[in-house]
Order: structure tokens, then sequence, then C-alpha cells
């Protein structure tokens, strides 16, 4: 992720100055160059955005490995419905925040939902992330918090 980041941050870096070298010489290939730069970096980050959509499946493979071991905290049930690292699983990452009310709010398939307090799991994600695990109905089975506005 901090990889990303900082690959998303040198590409804005690059192409802008290829893009102010190119207008102040009248380069056309370097101007092209720049915004090719700039949409690589766009890239990046909607693809970065969409690893906390919060869309079923998304963000699944890549954490399942320990999604598998979160148990719903009143039954005891795994959380997560996933046989293998595939991208089928219930659990992913998504965005949330802790509002004035002291309820967790999740980004769950493109909408902001109160997530159930019985439902929100007492640890912390190895990434820090929000997480969450629902049914495609929008069931929210367990819920890990991550840094408020994450």
């Amino acid at each position: 992720m901090m990889a990303t980041v900082v690959l998303t941050l040198l590409l804005c870096v690059i192409g802008l100055a290829l893009m102010i070298v190119a207008v102040l010489a009248h380069l056309r290939w370097i101007f092209i160059g720049g915004v090719l730069c700039l949409s690589l970096a766009a890239w990046g980050v909607s693809d970065m955005a969409r690893a906390q959509s919060g869309q079923h499946g998304d963000g699944h493979a890549e954490n399942h490995d320990w999604y598998r071991d979160l148990r719903q905290p009143d039954t005891g049930v795994s959380c997560c419905n996933g046989q293998s690292a595939t991208s089928e699983g219930d659990c992913r990452p998504t965005r949330a925040y802790l509002n004035d009310d002291g309820l967790w709010y999740a980004l769950l398939d493109g909408h902001w939902v109160p997530v159930p307090p019985r439902v929100v799991l007492r640890q912390l994600a190895p990434d820090g992330r929000s997480h969450i695990c629902a049914s495609k109905s929008g069931l929210i089975y367990c819920f890990l918090g991550g840094s408020p506005k994450s």
C-alpha cells in the first residue's frame, strides 16, 4: 500500500515536470510523456480507492488468510464464507468512520451504513484499515474499525 502511494506521487511529480519542460521548450513528445505519467498516477489512485470500496469481493483475496480466523461475536461462527483466496468471500476492506453518536459507519456496496455494535470486533486488522464482512444482501456479520476516518 505504501509503495503504491510513493509510486503514485513519484509519477505525479515526473509527469508535471515533463509537462512544464515541454511547454517551455515547445516539445510535444515530452508533453505526451507527462500526460502518460499523470495518467498512470491517476490509475494508481483509482486502484487504491477500489481497494477500500466496500464492494462485495473487492480486496478479499489479498486478506483471506487472516479473514478466515475472524469469528462472529455472538455465535463464534466464521465471519468469512470464502473457501480460498478468491474474490468471492464476504469480507473486504472498506472505508469507515466513528461518528459523534459513538457508532461506526462503513461504506458497504456504495452506501454509508451504520454498523450494529454487536458485530464490532475488538481487535485491529493487521493493516490498520477498516474491514467489513457482509452478505450480498447487506447483512453485516463482522466489522473491524481501523483508525477513525479510514
